[in-house]
């Protein structure tokens, strides 16, 4: 008894992690005396209805479920050649392993491996954030350190990929000359995506430093950037990853069947250096 005394007496009533701690520490568990986790796991389950509603919306709004499936049957009917069951399922994986995992549809480097790092990201972070706050939100079970790792990493991956894109990739900003501080609508899905996982980041780091006040000013920030992200799923181009996939296998589909999408086959590849000419990026502005 003597000894547990002694110990007790160097331990604090309340643990306070500090900002390099959190790195290991579940925030959502860190407010759940504040927040319930009912509250929490409530929000989430509205955001993943607002996602599913809202592309609903633009497949209807903008037609493109109609448009792939009536193009789908008029490829069908002027195919070359029929496209067997283990056929499509082997174009179906090709697409899947190319298209959708390695990001193959980007010829550029710098482009690919940006949005590699923000696709990966948001799924690490977005995979964290639901289990962290089902399972481990409540307190009375410890988080596994791999959970909080693994979330602050996607967010940091979405941050790099996210902003790498945004200053210096994207095309008005690197080709036409336009300020990287120029926002339109279009752009909802980035600027919301990189707010999310940056105010993360900071209100993570703000619980570890002990201020309550910057720690709920970033925490209200988070949730309102998401509320952006996943509530503006019809005027941004969230939806636009449901469609890339299918739109990538159907153009497989053509290949395969020799329809082409009514488009000529694609010609010998050029000399990249040919007669004298190398290639620059237009910078002519």
């Amino acid at each position: 008894m003597i000894g547990l005394n002694i110990i007790e007496q160097y331990i604090p009533e309340s643990y306070q992690p500090t900002p390099f701690q959190m790195l290991t520490t579940n925030p959502f568990a860190e407010i759940s005396s504040t927040i319930p986790p009912v509250a929490m796991q409530t929000f989430l389950v509205i955001m993943i209805l607002l996602v599913i509603t809202g592309t609903i919306f633009d497949v209807i709004h903008k037609k493109s479920a109609k448009y792939f499936f009536q193009n789908m049957k008029k490829t069908k009917s002027a195919s070359d050649r029929q496209i067997g069951g283990g056929e499509t399922t082997k174009i179906a994986l090709a697409t899947a392993a190319h298209d959708v995992l390695a990001s193959g549809e980007f010829c550029n480097a710098r482009r690919r491996i940006a949005h590699l790092l923000t696709m990966y990201g948001f799924i690490f972070f977005a995979a964290t954030t639901s289990i962290m706050i089902f399972s481990f939100s409540n307190g009375s079970s410890s988080t596994p350190t791999i959970l909080p790792l693994l979330w602050h990493l996607g967010a940091l991956m979405v941050c790099v990929g996210g902003y790498w894109f945004w200053f210096f990739i994207r095309v008005d900003v690197a080709a036409e000359g336009n300020s990287p501080f120029r926002f339109m609508l279009a752009d909802l899905f980035v600027v919301s995506l990189v707010a999310c996982t940056t105010f993360a980041l900071i209100w993570s780091f703000a619980l570890g430093t002990g201020s309550e006040f910057w720690s709920w000013f970033f925490f209200l920030l988070f949730v309102a950037s998401t509320l952006a992200l996943f509530g503006g799923v019809p005027w941004s181009k969230f939806a636009h990853m449901f469609f890339k996939p299918a739109a990538a296998f159907e153009k497989r589909i053509s290949e395969a069947n020799g329809t082409m999408n009514n488009l000529p086959e694609p010609a010998d590849k050029p000399a990249q250096f040919g007669l004298g000419i190398k290639r620059q990026l237009p910078r002519q502005y």
